[in-house]
């Protein structure tokens, strides 16, 4: 019987070639989109799935409350707060801390090999971690022995990646680098492990670790000074006995706090309300931008999903539309079967038979497609998968499920629609599509139409946010500025000099150290307070130190005072520059800012002084997703700067950037020169954006595209199923133009009914959208009306082509046999 099913099924197929067609490839482009988002998704999802002792991982994360009502998530806390967990609560099994080095944003490495040249290469993403690291995250090591690659203080485990960026194909272990900057302080360090590359399976992506004894971090945990209340710097996980319940253990964190932390954090004033994060659920927990990595939102996903699923329904409603619209066809059919004795239950089976096999021939499209695309989906999503991927046991029964369903999804309706007819009107002659059937075509067609209209919206919505963020003043000169990284002792010790030697070109107009600058992250910040009020009211300030003549190179524009310069030589550090939204935070007026102090508490509860000379106008130091916070420029004059910024007004800009490697190879020889332009970086804080923004185009015109095919489907079909009413109507004088009218006319009003249904529920999804910027656009009625029109002129485009067709034809072909 099954067989018998499949080969009707087969010859059906093949007997109605256009809509055959019409489906398995509206069929096939829906499942590629749901496989690609599918494998997007579970990637998300399975971050730090593999470690060994997932279930028992957490991140102990923090939220610190101002006396003064400020709050702030940060997922890290003082470095003494790991030693305290481990002694203070049996259900601690190990303990680890991670520093990731926020100083700088890359790291030298040397190799000098005996009768060779120093290779040097820079490397990001470095991490210094206590011994018992591997004790508690799962690394496949090739080279060395995790249990104890970290016991010397000078060992370094590298990825497979940076040893053979390093060492070739030779093995790796127990070579010697020279680690440079703050990272390794220029001093050697032995390779005592290699690992396989995780970075893209974990919320930690690291390149390589370095022990938590080395480094400037090493130096600074040698210092007596230790307390449970500042430097908040430190990621604290923990590895707990297998059974421990998380929420009895964080119901026992606040005594903990108190006990520990108590008197410390009072002192700085502020309270910490300590909980448990699992490990697994890093990467999607949201509520804190970053946590070593970029986190993602659970919403984006469920986004992802739903585009998904909803270009999968308009190809399945294509099915179901043009199925129940052709079932005049398999009327006949129908009657004679059931006449035959056919039961309903075996009507079905054949139906659903043949809906499964246009399914399983689409998924043998689909699964080709996504080999072809899947590179070029990787450049959309900014992510790395890979066709070994789809054979994993787990994605093979997701797509045999995922072709399941959509075979029993697309093929139910019609099937028990086909089943139920009556044999004796058929057979008469007196069969007609029930009221029902059409009211269900015409919904489907409304629902494939409010999808596509509210991607089109949405996708307007996306690029005109990001249009917004990308042109927006910021409040300085971000064109035409450089900035070179200064990464070395070396290097930051030729800060004058290098300076001085970039300032003879023609072609520069300023050049500044800096610690940070304006589109990169900068963790430092003060408490700072007015005189008139106490350390439990004070504000956290964003601070930057930076050299007297950086803010004139920015372009920075003063609301009142004066800028930091060398012409005043009593700008030292109790002066400083601060923006508009400081003295708003603290209420002192504009006119009264200019020599009024803000204060910070030193050791033995003094407090020291420092003096307001300027304020500058507003600007945005982070992207525009987040408010402007109080900041403050404070003078510096020691070479430990970060960053030189050169602001050049050439054209020939690559001239220019040839001349500044000439003198940074002058002035540090044994080290690569690199830079990279202000604008692009502060655009990097988008990227997340722009990815969302390619995925939604991308899904937008293919679902546009199969909402068409659908509606070309049905305006053949209504065209054939009215010809001979066409015949007539030419016979009796009626126009080309007035047949094509009657034709289209009953789509387009299906396509002004989804305008009007697409458009409350658009607006409402992306005004949430908009709600993650402090600065955002305005969502405008004309994006709904040439969405609108968009999705009309499209309905003619498709419909016009068949009508025009049905509308040319010679009346006596289609008249003849009455």
């Amino acid at each position: 019987m099954i067989k018998n099913y499949l080969k009707i099924a087969w010859r059906n197929l093949l007997k109605n070639k256009l809509f055959s067609s019409i489906n398995v490839f509206g069929l096939s482009v829906g499942m590629t989109c749901c496989m690609l988002l599918l494998l997007y998704i579970l990637s998300e999802v399975s971050f730090d799935k593999h470690q060994e002792h997932v279930d028992e991982l957490y991140l102990v994360r923090s939220e610190n409350v101002r006396f003064g009502g400020d709050k702030m998530d940060n997922p890290r806390a003082p470095s003494p707060y790991a030693q305290a967990l481990k002694q203070e609560f049996l259900e601690v099994e190990q303990v680890s801390r991670a520093w990731l080095n926020f100083l700088e944003g890359k790291t030298l490495f040397k190799v000098q090999e005996s009768g060779k040249t120093v290779k040097s290469i820079f490397e990001t993403k470095g991490y210094h971690v206590d011994s018992t690291f591997f004790n508690l995250f799962s690394y496949h090591f090739t080279e060395g022995d995790p249990s104890t690659a970290l016991s010397d203080p000078h060992s370094v485990v590298l990825s497979e990646d940076v040893a053979s960026k390093l060492f070739g194909t030779v093995s790796a272990l127990n070579k010697t680098v020279n680690i440079g900057g703050t990272d390794g302080n220029a001093e050697n360090f032995k390779v005592t492990g290699v690992y396989r590359d995780e970075s893209a399976r974990s919320h930690i992506d690291a390149r390589y670790f370095l022990p938590m004894t080395s480094g400037w971090v090493g130096n600074y945990l040698r210092q007596p000074d230790q307390n449970f209340s500042n430097n908040n710097m430190f990621y604290t996980y923990i590895r707990v006995k297998p059974g421990t319940d998380p929420e009895k253990f964080n119901q026992k964190l606040p005594a903990f706090v108190e006990k520990y932390a108590g008197k410390d954090t009072k002192a700085a004033g502020y309270k910490k309300h300590m909980t448990l994060l699992a490990v697994k659920d890093i990467h999607l927990f949201n509520k804190i931008a970053e946590i070593a990595t970029p986190t993602t939102s659970a919403t984006y996903l469920y986004v992802l999903a739903s585009i998904a699923l909803f270009t999968l329904l308009i190809a399945c409603i294509n099915f179901m539309n043009l199925a129940t619209a052709r079932s005049a066809k398999r009327a006949a059919e129908v009657g004679i079967r059931k006449v035959m004795g056919a039961g309903k239950q075996g009507l079905i089976g054949q139906f659903l038979g043949e809906s499964m096999v246009l399914t399983f021939l689409a998924l043998i499209f689909a699964v080709v497609s996504v080999i072809l695309f899947l590179p070029i989906f990787n450049q959309l999503s900014d992510k790395n998968l890979l066709v070994s991927d789809l054979f994993k046991p787990e994605i093979v029964v997701a797509f045999i499920l995922l072709a399941l369903v959509t075979g029993l999804l697309s093929g139910s309706y019609p099937a028990f629609y086909l089943s139920v007819f009556n044999p004796l009107d058929v057979i008469k002659g007196k069969f007609v599509n029930s009221v029902s059937a059409v009211t269900l075509r015409r919904g489907l067609v409304v629902f494939q139409f409010v999808i596509s209209i509210g991607l089109v919206v949405a996708t307007m919505v996306i690029q005109g946010q990001i249009r917004f963020m990308r042109d927006q003043p910021l409040g300085f000169t971000k064109d035409q500025q450089i900035a070179i990284p200064l990464r070395s002792e070396q290097a930051r010790k030729s800060y004058y000099s290098l300076r001085n030697e970039i300032l003879q070109s023609n072609q520069v107009t300023g050049a500044s150290g800096t610690s940070y600058y304006p589109g990169i992250k900068n963790p430092q910040d003060m408490s700072l307070y007015r005189g008139d009020q106490s350390v439990n009211e004070a504000a956290a300030v964003k601070t930057n130190y930076v050299a007297p003549d950086f803010m004139k190179t920015m372009g920075f524009e003063m609301a009142a005072g004066r800028m930091l310069s060398a012409e005043f030589p009593g700008d030292t550090n109790h002066k400083m520059v601060v923006n508009e939204a400081t003295i708003k935070k603290f209420g002192i007026p504009l006119d009264k800012a200019v020599g009024s102090k803000l204060y910070f508490d030193i050791d033995n509860g003094k407090n020291q002084g420092i003096e307001i000379v300027g304020v500058v106008k507003d600007f945005h130091f982070a992207d525009l997703r987040q408010a402007i916070e109080p900041y403050a420029l404070l003078p510096h004059f020691a070479n430990d700067f970060n960053y030189i910024i050169t602001h050049v007004n050439g054209e020939d800009v690559g001239k220019v950037l040839s001349f500044l490697e000439e003198k940074w190879k002058s002035m540090v020889p044994d080290e690569p020169f690199s830079y990279s332009f202000l604008d692009e970086d502060f655009q990097r804080n988008y990227t997340a954006d722009a990815r969302t923004s390619r995925i939604v185009n991308s899904f937008t015109i293919i679902s546009i595209l199969i909402s068409c095919l659908g509606l070309f489907g049905l305006a053949a079909f209504a065209a054939q199923q009215r010809i001979k009413e066409i015949g007539v109507r030419k016979v009796l004088g009626a126009s080309i133009g007035s047949i094509v009218t009657l034709l289209s006319g009953d789509f387009i009003k299906l396509v002004a009914i989804s305008i009007i249904v697409a458009t409350p529920i658009t607006w409402y999804v992306m005004d949430k959208w908009l709600q993650d910027f402090a600065y955002k656009i305005e969502i405008e009625w004309w994006m709904f009306g040439l969405a609108g029109a968009l999705a009309v002129v499209i309905a003619i485009l498709t419909v016009s082509t068949q009508a025009i067709k049905a509308a040319l034809t010679n009346p006596v072909k289609s008249l003849k046999s009455e």
